[in-house]
């Protein structure tokens, strides 16, 4: 049987508040990628996601990202490998202290926005970044953009790795993700965006812009919950998911 984990951006807000329907929407993911206070999120905010995450044995992982709150972290920055691996460690830290403080244990790491695209094509940063979580706890599964980079540094350090797909992003030929400022980046049709998932899974392929099929790995699809339909759509694809015969459990339950 064909098994995929779903996970969702979350704690992305400020001020002991759950953006939008998080709390909703965590009855359908499996796996949590929750802000660390630079691109998103506060203290007050990170501890109650996290709590949040664990009553509902949904798997936790730190979403670092570049210090960039206006920006969202979405802004490219010039960044050394080493300031990547400073990073990274600092937030991991963060964050994971609040998970045992609440009783849990960190899962994974999803480098958020601009730093994952960047390592994502960029291999020293790709390496920093793997290699920080390696030394806060080689036993962290760390994702990364499929076929990437990231996925290639962090396999040689001796991480395991999650290769993830995304629902309602295009891809271009190289396999990477197109960028948001082009006006194809976002698949706004939801069945649209769940019949890619579907493909990406059962098949390994992925229509790009260009109308070719590439192959693709999938261990894991991220959606947005940010959006006014996010909850609507996390319960489509879990759903859709499974009457496709496709499980949906937490990555550490099956990597």
């Amino acid at each position: 049987m064909k098994i995929i984990d779903i996970n969702c951006d979350m704690g992305e807000s400020f001020g002991n508040y759950l953006l939008g329907r998080d709390e909703e929407i965590l009855d359908y993911v499996t796996s949590a990628n929750i802000a660390c206070g630079f691109h998103a999120g506060d203290p007050a905010t990170m501890r109650k996601t996290v709590n949040s995450a664990l009553k509902k044995n949904v798997g936790i992982g730190a979403h670092p990202g570049l210090q960039d709150l206006i920006g969202f972290g979405r802004r490219e920055m010039h960044i050394s490998p080493r300031e990547a691996y400073e990073i990274v460690i600092y937030q991991m830290g963060a964050l994971s202290a609040f998970v045992k403080a609440e009783g849990g244990r960190l899962q994974h790491v999803k480098p958020h926005g601009a730093l994952f695209n960047m390592a994502a094509k960029n291999y020293s940063l790709a390496e920093a970044i793997a290699e920080a979580v390696y030394k806060v706890d080689p036993d962290i599964i760390l994702f990364g953009l499929a076929g990437s980079e990231s996925i290639k540094a962090a396999e040689q350090i001796g991480l395991r790795t999650a290769s993830e797909v995304f629902s309602d992003r295009t891809y271009q030929m190289d396999g990477s993700l197109t960028s948001r400022n082009e006006e194809n980046a976002l698949i706004k049709d939801s069945m649209v965006a769940i019949k890619q998932v579907v493909r990406m899974v059962r098949e390994r392929k992925v229509s790009t812009v260009q109308g070719i099929d590439i192959p693709i790995q999938a261990h894991t699809v991220c959606i947005h919950g940010d959006g006014v339909t996010a909850l609507e759509f996390a319960q489509q694809i879990s759903s859709t998911l499974q009457n496709n015969g496709i499980k949906v459990a937490k990555i550490s339950d099956f990597l």
